[in-house]
């Protein structure tokens, strides 16, 4: 057995993982990545940004469908899912070598292979181990199931499965209401597929504020996206021409195929995690502010931790892991703080507190809400796109969370974010210049307006 050291052994390669491994180097540490599949991990490969590809992809398809309302004469002859899977397919390809590229200049040695902890801070694959003086779990994530439901890759899938597909489908029932429900929903529905989801929970994105779910069920519903909620799912069937699901209450759905995505498990059964100190509960490693384990020298980040499983959050955990490693002053993760955006057809993007979350946690006579109607939005009109910004704040306090729904709302949760983490006050903001004509407004209009100073708004 080949046996190497090094500063810092990392075992996977995703979000999470890689971005510990870069940082890590750039602070002068020697770094082994152990990864089994590609370095890049779901995110790269079978999640973000092959998603993000199809969701464009549909909406130049709705473009095509819609022109005439702009004036353009055009006609949408069909989906060609061969071209689209290579459009698809070449981002990420791009994004894989430029990312390997990265990683050769910062000289962090890649191990390929499917590694397990066999001591304290050890990694073997195969007949080789690698030891770190700090060792940083990042084994990621998989895509869940139900009791009872075998996902076949044939008719019954996961994301991973759905993002390959060669053909767009008559018809598809999604199980899952949440960001990767409704962003697949949007999808074929965008590609002229029959979509139903299907969501136990009251709301579609049960995460999001209450106005921001209702917002887009009714986009959903001008779309004729069809879903059910407080619907619960009992079994499924394969029939002659696709898949029979059967609903608590005995409600019957049919569909071609039926997507899964009731959401992501962490990786972590069968690694050894747990023999070698490694407290778990359901799955997920247990860490401090700092994402130090219960074994000594262990950190662990990204989609293990029992946090939103995001790949921006799990970028900065490992940036934030490696520089506490090396010695650097680093600042806990808020994570009320960190941007939320689901992609759909119209995009969701939040940071901070809900309204229900600020009124448990201050009292609800302690805090303000203000909604602006993104009708009063020249780009949003331009754009015609329908939504709102909800502001959420402590009484002549600070803004507590921002909620977004409309076409392209996702680029201006950063601001939000800078909002939300600097405790910024309405009247604060209100003082920023926004350009005009753009959708970023609509954040310094709802601000104007919480100030008691509104300009677009009726007071």
């Amino acid at each position: 057995m080949a046996e190497q050291q090094a500063d810092v052994v990392i075992l996977g390669g995703g979000s999470g993982g890689y971005a510990a491994a870069l940082r890590a180097a750039e602070l002068n540490k020697s770094v082994i990545l152990v990864e089994k599949d590609k370095v890049g991990g779901t995110c790269l490969h079978r999640g973000c940004i092959p998603t993000k590809a199809l969701l464009h992809a549909g909406e130049v398809a709705d473009l095509a469908r819609e022109s005439e309302q702009f004036g353009v004469q055009a006609s949408l002859n069909g989906i060609d899912m061969a071209g689209v899977n290579t459009y698809k397919d070449g981002v990420v390809t791009r994004l894989y070598r430029g990312l390997q590229g990265l990683i050769k200049s910062r000289n962090i040695t890649v191990v390929e292979g499917e590694g397990r902890l066999v001591g304290p801070r050890t990694v073997a694959v195969g007949n080789d181990s690698f030891t770190g003086t700090d060792l940083i779990l990042a084994s990621g994530s998989y895509s869940r199931t139900l009791p009872g439901l075998t996902i076949d890759g044939e008719r019954v899938l996961a994301s991973e499965h759905a993002l390959e597909l060669d053909r767009v489908p008559g018809s598809v029932i999604v199980l899952g209401g949440g960001v990767i429900g409704c962003e697949f929903a949007s999808i074929w529905k965008s590609f002229g597929s029959e979509v139903t989801l299907i969501e136990a929970l009251p709301h579609l994105v049960p995460l999001e504020d209450e106005a921001s779910s209702k917002l887009l069920e009714r986009a959903f519903r001008r779309r004729k996206i069809n879903f059910k909620v407080n619907a619960r799912f009992e079994s499924v069937e394969h029939t002659s021409s696709g898949v029979r699901v059967l609903l608590e209450g005995g409600e019957a759905l049919e569909a071609e195929l039926l997507l899964v995505a009731v959401g992501r498990g962490p990786t972590s059964d069968g690694l050894g995690y747990e023999e070698y100190g490694v407290k778990l509960d359901r799955g997920f490693v247990i860490v401090d502010e700092f994402c130090r384990t219960s074994a000594p020298g262990v950190r662990a980040v990204g989609d293990l931790l029992p946090t939103l499983q995001l790949a921006h959050l799990g970028f900065q955990e490992g940036i934030l892991v490696a520089e506490h490693i090396a010695g650097v002053p680093v600042v806990p993760i808020d994570y009320a703080g960190v941007p939320r955006i689901t992609y759909s057809d119209p995009e969701v993007a939040s940071v901070g507190l809900t309204e229900a979350q600020a009124a448990e946690r201050l009292g609800a006579d302690k805090i303000t809400t203000l909604t602006y109607d993104l009708g009063g939005n020249g780009k949003s009109q331009i754009l015609k796109t329908q939504g709102a910004v909800k502001l959420v704040a402590e009484k002549d306090g600070p803004v507590l969370g921002v909620h977004m729904v409309g076409a392209r709302v996702g680029e201006l949760v950063a601001e939000a974010q800078l909002i939300y983490n600097w405790e910024a006050v309405p009247i604060e903001v209100a003082a920023l210049i926004h350009p005009h004509p753009t959708q970023s407004e609509a954040i310094g209009e709802a601000h104007l307006a919480l100030a008691g100073k509104p300009l677009h708004v009726h007071s």
